[in-house]
């Protein structure tokens, strides 16, 4: 019996609307799994009622193959960038 990735969903923050709308696009040009569903929002920080942080949530749902017919096995590989300094 086999196990097969179908779907995951990913949640980044951005910056900017821009970013956001770059990094759906971005993930709707790959040939690897097939965005089902994304979302854009904005969010914020308040304290004493005052917006003192914004930024986007995006929410991006990748579909790699079907579950009634899965066809191919996708295996995660998660990386940190080695580039950011690590505080722990």
């Amino acid at each position: 019996m086999s196990s097969y990735l179908i779907k995951v969903t990913e949640q980044y923050r951005c910056d900017t609307e821009a970013e956001a709308r770059t990094l759906i696009e971005e993930a709707k040009q790959n040939d690897q799994y097939t965005v089902v569903k994304s979302s854009n929002e904005i969010k914020t920080l308040k304290q004493k009622g005052e917006i003192v942080d914004e930024w986007r949530r995006v929410m991006i749902t990748k579909e790699f193959t079907t579950e009634k017919e899965p066809d191919h096995q996708v295996f995660p590989k998660y990386v940190e960038d080695e580039d950011e300094e690590n505080d722990f």
